[in-house]
C-alpha cells in the first residue's frame, strides 16, 4: 500500500485556490475524481506522497509546504491597474507574477545585504509630475534618443539599457506549453524597488506592442508604483474603465518613444497617406495606431483624417504581420522551434539570469536554489550561459 502523505487540509485547499484552479483540473492532474480530492481538502482522508507531490507540482508550490500547521504568509497580490473590465487573473498570470515576486524578493535581499547603492530613479517623480519630464529623464537617464536607435530592433535596445541600469526585464508568453498567457488579461506588470525593480512584459504579441509595455511599465518604476496592466496603448477617448495611473504611464511612454520634437518636424510628411504612418511607426518601434493617436494628441491632424488614415494603416499593418509571419515560419521549418535556453534566459531576465550564475559559481549559493530560481537544471547551466553572449 502506498504511503500516506499526512497533509494539513486547510493549506491543500488554499494552495489550489490561491492557484486559481478549479477542482476539476486539479483532481485531473493527480488522477482522482473531484469528490476524492474534496475528501483530501476536507481531511476525511489523504493523498499518497505521489499524489500530493503531484499537485505541488500543479500548484507551483514545494512540496513540504503541504504539512504546514497552518496557511503560509504568501506573496502580497499586486495591485490591480488593470481595466475595470478586465477578466479575473487565470493560473498562468497568477504563476508568472509569483514566480517573479520570488526572483526579485531574493535579489533585492542579496543586494541589500551586500550594502548595494539604492538607485535614484526609483519614484523620482509621482503623478503629479508632467508626464513629458518624467519620459525626459529617463531616456536621460537610460541613454536612449529615439527614433535614433542602433539597430532595427528597439525592443532589444530599450531592454539593455535597462538591464544596464538595474532594471531586471523579464519576457515570456507561456509558463509552460498548456499554459500560456493571455495578453487580453495581462500585458504586464512592475514591482518598484529601491534595490532591484522587475519588469514583466507578456511577449505574446509583436514586438511593436511589447515595447509600448515596456516603456510603460518603466514609468511604473519612475514613480514607484508597483502593479499590473493589461491596456498600455494610447486612446483617442480616455474613457472611465482606465486607471488614472495607467492614463499616465500612456503619456509616459508616448512621450518617451515619441518624442514631441521629432513628431513635429516630421508630421507634414506623414499626415499624407498611410504608407508613410507605417514606415515611420516602425522606425520609431510602435504601431501605426500609437502614432496616429499621437498626432491627435498634439493636435496635428484633424479626427477624420486619424479615421481614414487609421483605416489605412491597419491594412498595410495586418499585411506586414502576414508577411513577418509567413517569414517565422520559415524560418521555423529551416531551424526548428525557438531553443529552449534563450527563451528561459528571457524569461528570467539577463541581468538576473548573470547575477544568479555569478553567485552559483562565487559559491555563493546553493546549486539547488541557483536551479530553481533560472528554472533550469544546473548541468544545463553552461548551455543557459552561452545564450548570454550572443
Amino acid at each position: 500500500m502506498a504511503d500516506k502523505a499526512y497533509i494539513t487540509p486547510n493549506v491543500l485547499k488554499w494552495a489550489r485556490e490561491s492557484a486559481s484552479m478549479s477542482k476539476e483540473i486539479a483532481a485531473a492532474k493527480a488522477s482522482v475524481t473531484v469528490d476524492k480530492l474534496q475528501e483530501w481538502e476536507d481531511g476525511t482522508s489523504q493523498p499518497t506522497i505521489k499524489q500530493a507531490q503531484f499537485l505541488a507540482k500543479a500548484y507551483k508550490r514545494p512540496f513540504a509546504l503541504f504539512f504546514l500547521p497552518e496557511i503560509p504568509r504568501d506573496f502580497q497580490p499586486l495591485q490591480d491597474f488593470r481595466k475595470k473590465d478586465a477578466k479575473d487573473l487565470t493560473t498562468s498570470s497568477i504563476f508568472i507574477i509569483r514566480e517573479i515576486q520570488q526572483k526579485q524578493a531574493w535579489i533585492s535581499n542579496v543586494y541589500a545585504e551586500n550594502g548595494e547603492a539604492s538607485l535614484p530613479f526609483v519614484g523620482r517623480f509621482s503623478m503629479k509630475d508632467n508626464p513629458k519630464i518624467v519620459a525626459q529623464d529617463i531616456l536621460k537617464t537610460l541613454n536612449i534618443n529615439p527614433p535614433n536607435y542602433k539597430s532595427d530592433a528597439p525592443i532589444k535596445e530599450w531592454i539593455n539599457a535597462a538591464e544596464k541600469n538595474g532594471i531586471f526585464v523579464s519576457r515570456t508568453s507561456f509558463i509552460h506549453s498548456r499554459l500560456k498567457l493571455d495578453a487580453d488579461e495581462i500585458q504586464g506588470f512592475a514591482i518598484s524597488d529601491r534595490y532591484a525593480p522587475f519588469v514583466f512584459v507578456n511577449s505574446a504579441d509583436w514586438n511593436a506592442p511589447q515595447l509600448f509595455t515596456l516603456v510603460h511599465e518603466i514609468a511604473h518604476i519612475w514613480i514607484a508604483a508597483t502593479g499590473i496592466s493589461n491596456a498600455m496603448e494610447l486612446e483617442i477617448n480616455n474613457g472611465e474603465k482606465f486607471q488614472p495611473i495607467e492614463l499616465f504611464c500612456n503619456e509616459v511612454a508616448a512621450n518617451a518613444l515619441m518624442p514631441e520634437n521629432f513628431i513635429l518636424n516630421l508630421h507634414a510628411n506623414i499626415s499624407q497617406n498611410a504608407k508613410d504612418v507605417f514606415s515611420m511607426a516602425k522606425t520609431l518601434g510602435v504601431s501605426s495606431y500609437a502614432l496616429l493617436v499621437r498626432l491627435k494628441h498634439l493636435k496635428l491632424i484633424s479626427i477624420s483624417a486619424y479615421q481614414q488614415l487609421k483605416k489605412e494603416a491597419d491594412f498595410a499593418y495586418q499585411d506586414y504581420l502576414h508577411r513577418e509571419l509567413e517569414k517565422k515560419v520559415r524560418q521555423k521549418d529551416k531551424q526548428g522551434g525557438p531553443d529552449y535556453f534563450l527563451l528561459q534566459l528571457n524569461r528570467n531576465s539577463r541581468l538576473f539570469t548573470q547575477t544568479v550564475l555569478d553567485a552559483f559559481r562565487g559559491g555563493y549559493i546553493e546549486p539547488t536554489v541557483a536551479s530553481s530560481l533560472l528554472n533550469v537544471q544546473v548541468n544545463k547551466f553552461q548551455k543557459l550561459e552561452a545564450q548570454l553572449y550572443r
